[in-house]
């Protein structure tokens, strides 16, 4: 049977007013560009593959769940079949159904609005329905990468004792964390995608950064990494999404101050990147593709202060931020679900091109890991999925101490669970979907 591909897009702006970033920052006063949720469906080898792209923070949990059900039964799939992430812009919403529930009884400053949030999951689904309708046949895939200079750095800059010094965040003004070496990044964009023939009909594009030049001014922007994927897409007027890899511990912090100015440079940069990966785009003729997902559990902070006990406290704590009430919520939210599975999953094209989608705020380790785990292959990375458990460092970084480790919902053990997934999903021995 012929391989189809079907586009889709949807406008998922909020409107004035609306939270930004879970209600941590000025909430919606004007729009500087669109936010979009983007994606493909592939048709033709088993049930169809949803692959989307959200210019949100991040979706957890039941509001991950809901939007990813939606997208499937539009589709006419199931739900371990579509890969629903996003981009994590800041200037952007911050959905948790089960969160803003517990913030609405607790009367504390809002996250999300709920009716605005399932708008936007009944037109993207009326989206990808619409998309069917024009699927195109596709023969051929490509892959192309290129390297982006001067964009991503490592958050974490480590002193003499092994410890984290500097927290590089997204703009950076503390002249020694920007003279800091870049640490470990990946730095290259790599690009996947689809052709009739010599006909390109979509393009997939993976990188790993805080993609966050400014924000909290109230002015929505899917930020400089939407900005440069826009501006591919009016010059080529093919089909683009961006998917945002493993960007938990990566910030453009060494080379951006916060200055406005910086974003369309920043923008280019990553621009720069696209058009280098598609020039050196090779494609190879396809006739079929594998799905393979794998559940996994990630297991919840054991200490008291991430607790249900200390987490309600907080989040009955009139006096205390908004950022600290709503992180309480999304806190007792991760606690109520944690136990339902996360699915990581795999797109695998003739065991010599693969594309892992991983959940939340995983560290570029994981990338880089996936990399190794399959050295004879094109591998490609995306993170940002179920947000359910926000960031994920490695075990390591626990120890190390800084940002992300005082945040992050699930504990270190969470490392050797993810990467045994990641293993088994990249493996060469099958191509055949799990039982």
């Amino acid at each position: 049977m012929p391989l189809h591909l079907a586009t889709f897009e949807c406008d998922v702006t909020p409107p004035e007013d609306h939270p930004l970033c879970g209600g941590w920052i000025m909430p919606v006063r004007g729009v500087d560009d669109p936010l979009k949720a983007l994606g493909v469906v592939l048709l033709g080898s088993a049930q169809p593959v949803v692959l989307c792209a959200v210019d949100w923070v991040g979706l957890r949990n039941e509001a991950f769940r809901v939007w990813r059900a939606a997208l499937a039964e539009a589709a006419h799939t199931t739900p371990e079949r579509v890969s629903l992430h996003t981009v994590h812009p800041h200037n952007a919403p911050f959905a948790d159904l089960e969160a803003q529930k517990l913030i609405d009884a607790a009367k504390a400053p809002p996250s999300l609005d709920i009716r605005f949030y399932q708008d936007c999951v009944k037109r993207s689904a009326a989206a990808v329905k619409a998309s069917l309708m024009h699927a195109a046949k596709f023969t051929h895939i490509g892959t192309g990468m290129a390297e982006v200079k001067q964009v991503a750095s490592n958050r974490r800059v480590l002193g003499e004792d092994g410890k984290v010094k500097f927290v590089r965040t997204s703009a950076t003004k503390n002249p020694e964390a920007r003279a800091a070496p870049e640490g470990l990044i990946d730095p290259y964009l790599r690009t996947l995608s689809f052709w009739d023939g010599e006909k390109p009909l979509a393009a997939l594009h993976f990188y790993a950064c805080h993609p966050m030049s400014y924000y909290g001014d109230g002015r929505v922007s899917a930020d400089f990494c939407g900005l440069a994927r826009q501006k591919f897409h009016d010059e080529t007027k093919i089909f683009q999404v961006y998917f945002n890899g493993c960007g938990g511990n990566i910030t453009a912090g060494k080379y951006n101050d916060g200055a406005k100015e910086n974003r369309p440079i920043l923008r280019d940069r990553i621009y720069t990147a696209m058009v280098a990966a598609w020039k050196s785009t090779k494609t190879q003729a396809v006739r079929d593709f594998a799905w393979r997902f794998k559940p996994v559990k990630l297991p919840p902070r054991n200490e008291a202060s991430f607790g249900e006990e200390e987490s309600r406290k907080s989040l009955a704590d009139a006096k205390a931020s908004a950022a600290k009430r709503n992180n309480a919520a999304f806190q007792l939210a991760w606690l109520k679900r944690h136990n339902i599975p996360i699915e990581v999953n795999c797109l695998d094209f003739h065991n010599k091109v693969l594309t892992l989608f991983l959940p939340g705020e995983a560290f570029v380790e994981y990338q880089l890991a996936a990399q190794k785990m399959r050295p004879d292959a094109v591998v490609q990375v995306a993170a940002y999925g179920d947000d359910g458990p926000g960031y994920i460092p490695t075990a390591k970084a626990y120890l190390e101490g800084g940002y992300e480790p005082t945040v992050a919902l699930v504990g270190p053990e969470s490392e050797d669970i993810l990467l045994r997934a990641m293993r088994q999903l990249v493996r060469a021995d099958t191509q055949e979907d799990p039982k």
